[in-house]
């Protein structure tokens, strides 16, 4: 029966994937350069589980496996540390190994250096060892010390990517989900909509005529953002579709959707954003979409009539767009910290779960630009976004 030690490590490296797995090109390497600094021919790197020793790259010796009771390294993974052996015949832990004995090996020199996870689990070692009696300076075992823990940066590198495409994965399932439950009632919506709009009845209710067509607009614009976004979450945001958009249009196209909010809140919004940039028009509604909904609704919170100013102003390079409102300015701490999504540095009573910063700076780095907060000439605070002019399309 395992240990529950034994049963920590076997998790701990059945997390890095990598018995088993192809040759990884950074642990050859590392093994290469382990052999090179100590002068001796082989050098393995052993993952060391409650049943057998697995060499998963080697230099000198073809990798194989065997048992855990054939292991020199298991033998002195019990206390992990660095070892130096001249010649492990006069080693007690290894003068009957049969890697010593002729059996499988005539070993002499021997030499390794655990390798330990984050959390302190020893999982293998990063092993010299020759035929001839040897030793190491203290400098070339310091330098076995350091490769071992390079050994363990690139399994956690692999690790963390990997985790890392699984979550985008997950990710874009999610988002698929989502965007097919939406369009089912976004179409729907549309439909019923469009049968109102033409219905005998209208003719002479032309303020309800209006309104209907507004909502019909305001539905088309929120399907195309469904199905934009959802191309934007599969890309992992990298190629947002470049072309010339008008400020100006779009930001009267978010008031249109924001209506309802921004008349709520007794707000006056003054835009001076008439003005050509090169972006993603669906994205950078998006984002100004964010920008001056958080501009009423914390003004709202600071229990002040919202004055939201937006405006561009036109760089040698590219363009910024501002978003400036008489709410409380954000503590400067606390400015980097609210582009992290779930961080709320306002008003934690007020609304929403915190992920519209995030999102707004997700679209501007995919715009290759980027975006910040300061405080602003109204009172409160300027949410800006440059965006450059010399983007790849």
């Amino acid at each position: 029966m395992s240990t529950a030690h034994e049963v920590t490590r076997r998790e701990a490296i059945d997390q890095y994937r990598i018995v088993g797995a192809l040759p990884e090109p950074d642990l050859q390497g590392l093994v290469e350069l382990a052999a090179t600094i100590c002068g001796v021919s082989t050098a393995v790197i052993n993952i060391i589980d409650d049943r057998a020793q697995h060499q998963v790259a080697a230099v000198g010796v073809q990798a194989a496996s065997c048992s855990v009771e054939d292991s020199m390294c298991a033998a002195v993974l019990v206390d992990p540390g660095r070892v130096v052996v001249p010649d492990a015949r006069e080693d007690p832990r290894f003068r009957d190994n049969a890697f010593v004995t002729g059996v499988i090996a005539s070993v002499r020199f021997y030499a390794s250096s655990p390798l330990i996870t984050p959390s302190g689990v020893a999982i293998g070692t990063l092993c010299v060892f020759d035929d001839e009696v040897g030793d190491l300076t203290d400098a070339d075992a310091r330098a076995l010390d350091l490769l071992a823990h390079q050994v363990i940066d690139v399994l956690e590198l692999r690790r963390l990517t990997r985790g890392l495409a699984e979550s985008n994965t997950r990710l874009e399932q999610f988002a698929t989900q989502v965007s097919h439950d939406l369009r089912n009632p976004l179409t729907a919506l549309s439909g019923f909509l469009e049968l109102a709009a033409d219905s005998p009845e209208m003719i002479d209710a032309p303020r309800a005529s209006r309104s209907l067509a507004r909502a019909e607009a305001a539905a088309s614009r929120m399907t195309s953002m469904v199905t934009d976004l959802l191309d934007f979450a599969r890309m992992g945001g990298a190629r947002p579709h470049f072309g010339s958009v008008d400020v100006g249009e779009i930001v009267d196209e978010v008031l249109e959707d924001l209506d309802g909010a921004v008349v709520g809140a007794g707000a006056e919004v003054v835009v001076d954003a008439s003005m050509l940039v090169r972006a993603d028009d669906t994205l950078l509604r998006v984002l100004l979409q964010n920008l001056i909904a958080n501009a009423v609704k914390f003004t709202v919170a600071a229990g002040r009539e919202p004055r939201v100013f937006v405006t561009v102003q036109e760089l040698p390079d590219g363009w910024r767009l501002l978003v400036d409102d008489n709410g409380d300015a954000v503590d400067p701490a606390l400015r980097d910290r609210m582009f992290e999504p779930m961080q709320r540095g306002h008003d934690a009573e007020v609304p929403g779960l915190g992920i519209g910063l995030a999102t707004c700076r997700r679209i501007a780095h995919a715009h290759g630009g980027h975006i910040g907060l300061d405080r602003s000439p109204a009172g409160g605070t300027r949410a800006w976004v440059v965006l450059p002019s010399d983007v790849a399309a």
